[in-house]
């Protein structure tokens, strides 16, 4: 019988194939306590357990630099180190051992303890990306128990032969029919595991848009769903299922209309993703000849071969906080700072790269000076740019290595969560210190363009005062969405009200857009907006000309902007800022 699962698109495209089920990572633990004479044993075997992950990781991690980089992106590179820091973590081996030593505890009872403990500091996070990384420390510690237990990795494709339906009437009997994965959850290493395999998608219980397996999947541009709950249980081995990686829809036990349906969409996502690569070398112009700058949005140096592939005009967005995280309180000194960015520069072979200072909170692992007081809101409290300046010989590290960088290409620097002019006079103060300290030590420096993120409301409010001091602006406007209406989107049950489209939202990002361009100053958007298609037509009737993104959505924004006659876009564009419900006509258009 045919029935529907539903979760989150997180990677485009559709999948079709045989279900394989994922075993479940999840490992019974016994709970016992041990006598005072067996501590060290039982230490001793925790020891081991973790040292064999890291040997694993360590040579998933030599494999994956060994492969071709369309084989093994970055991300998932990046993925396999988060895991390796969080095996080393004190916080988790401390504790482990405290359990074991002072409670008696077995091995495995202590480890899971602990593991429920960091996991609630984890729930506790304002920021999105850092909360789900309760997701990488639950499978580290699945690793160490599988490992304890003798029990191998999940993920294997089928040995077992495949049952016959009419759905394989449908296919080409010379073709070897392909194999989706259910599971509930997917480790890094798990990935690099499948992406060695023959799966064509996957689907997963858990996760959201950015867990570390919707981004490993956005960046193989494998179709993937996750967040669908209990699909790993409805789902039964061999069952045909259908991924829409463009609309979050599991479909079980398709028809064989059904499917034939989804081969005719599949064979058209082909076709359309080939004529999206032929628009790399296009230049982004509207109809009416408006030049449109489409940047990439970049977390890491090795980002910069990506972005230039899809064919960045440049880098809007270099998210620093990356370089600082998971170190344990060891933050990166200046010089590896400045071959980081120097890397990111050189990486976009002459075009600009936009480097935002560390963009965190006090409540964030990173944070050296984690405070013992209960945050009610971290998301008002000491983050972004008020961090930096409560840590000046910190702020002034990344502000000399980021000047020193900017000798080997044109570099803007990007200040966020800017929002009293106090803050602006302390931030350019510091800046100026850095250029003096590096004159006193005699160190090459270059000049860069300074830039201050608009996503609070009341930096919206105060342009005037901002444009006086800084050369350009950049709306990040998931951060301005969230402030504007008072939703935490990490809220489930008031999530529904994050609305993009919000008359409220609108003219704020129309305000600051207008006052850039009559003052002059360069204005961009690189919150999750300016990669959404459905919106790339409202932005250019309010418009912007600067948009910056997950380097995988330029082409396809790229192509509304060439459909697009950004003229005849300002009217509409202001009827909808107009409307009581801006959704409905957004969807007309």
């Amino acid at each position: 019988m045919t029935f529907s699962v539903h979760g989150l698109p997180v990677a485009r495209g559709v999948a079709i194939g045989r279900a394989v089920l994922m075993a479940s990572s999840r490992v019974d633990v016994a709970h016992y306590f041990i006598e005072a004479d067996r501590v060290d044993a039982e230490i001793d075997r925790l020891r081991a357990g973790r040292n064999a992950v890291v040997e694993e990781l360590h040579r998933l991690h030599l494999s994956v630099a060994q492969m071709r980089p369309n084989d093994a992106p970055h991300e998932l590179s990046a993925m396999l180190d988060v895991h390796l820091m969080l095996l080393q973590d004190e916080a988790l081996t401390n504790g482990v051992k405290h359990w074991i030593k002072d409670r008696l505890y077995n091995a495995e009872w202590a480890l899971t303890t602990q593991l429920e403990i960091i996991a609630r500091q984890f729930d506790e996070m304002e920021d999105e990306y850092l909360r789900e990384r309760k997701a990488d420390l639950e499978q580290v510690v699945e690793r160490i128990l599988r490992y304890m237990k003798g029990v191998s990795s999940p993920v294997a494709p089928p040995t077992t032969p495949r049952r016959k339906t009419q759905q394989d009437l449908l296919l080409d009997d010379t073709v070897d029919v392909p194999l989706v994965l259910i599971a509930h959850d997917l480790s890094p290493a798990d990935m690099l595991q499948f992406k060695q395999s023959v799966f064509a998608g996957f689907v997963t219980d858990v996760g959201g848009k950015t867990s570390h397996t919707a981004i490993v999947a956005r960046s193989m541009d494998i179709p993937a769903v996750v967040g669908a709950r209990s699909a790993s249980q409805l789902v039964r081995q061999d069952d045909w299922v259908i991924i829409d990686g463009d609309s979050g829809v599991v479909i079980v036990d398709p028809s064989a209309i059904i499917l034939a349906e989804y081969g005719f969409k599949q064979r058209q996502g082909d076709l359309e993703r080939e004529r999206l690569a032929r628009l790399r070398h296009t230049p982004a112009v509207t109809l009416d000849g408006e030049r449109i700058e489409l940047l990439a949005n970049i977390e890491m140096p090795e980002d910069a071969p990506g972005a230039l592939k899809a064919g960045a005009a440049g880098v809007g967005l270099f998210r620093s906080e990356f370089l600082f995280m998971g170190r344990h309180g060891q933050l990166p000194d200046e010089e590896e700072q400045y071959q980081a960015y120097r890397r990111a520069v050189l990486g976009m072979e002459g075009l600009p790269v936009t480097i935002r200072t560390v963009d965190i909170g006090a409540d964030k692992p990173l944070d050296r000076a984690l405070k013992e007081e209960a945050h009610l809101n971290p998301a008002l409290g000491l983050r972004a740019i008020r961090w930096s300046l409560a840590d000046p010989a910190m702020f002034r590290t990344q502000l000399c290595a980021i000047l020193r960088a900017a000798v080997h290409g044109p570099v803007h620097l990007l200040i966020p969560m800017l929002a009293h002019g106090s803050e602006i006079r302390q931030t350019l103060a510091q800046i100026d210190l850095a250029r003096a300290e590096l004159s006193a030590r005699g160190e090459v420096f270059g000049t860069v363009l300074l830039g201050a993120m608009i996503e609070v409301p009341a930096a919206a409010l105060t342009l005037p005062l901002f444009l006086k001091y800084f050369d350009f602006l950049s709306v990040g406007t998931n951060d301005l969405i969230q402030y504007t209406l008072a939703i935490d989107r990490a809220d489930e049950s008031v999530a529904h009200l994050y609305d993009p489209v919000h008359p409220a939202v609108l003219q704020l990002l129309a305000r600051t857009i207008a006052e850039c361009r009559a003052q002059g100053k360069g204005v961009s958007v690189c919150g999750e907006m300016a990669g959404d298609v459905q919106y790339t037509r409202l932005l250019l009737g309010l418009g912007l000309r600067s948009f910056s993104m997950h380097p995988a959505q330029i082409l396809a924004v790229k192509q509304e902007v060439l459909r697009a006659d950004a003229g005849k876009l300002v009217a509409w564009a202001d009827q909808v800022m107009q409307a009581e419900e801006p959704a409905l006509l957004l969807t007309k258009h």
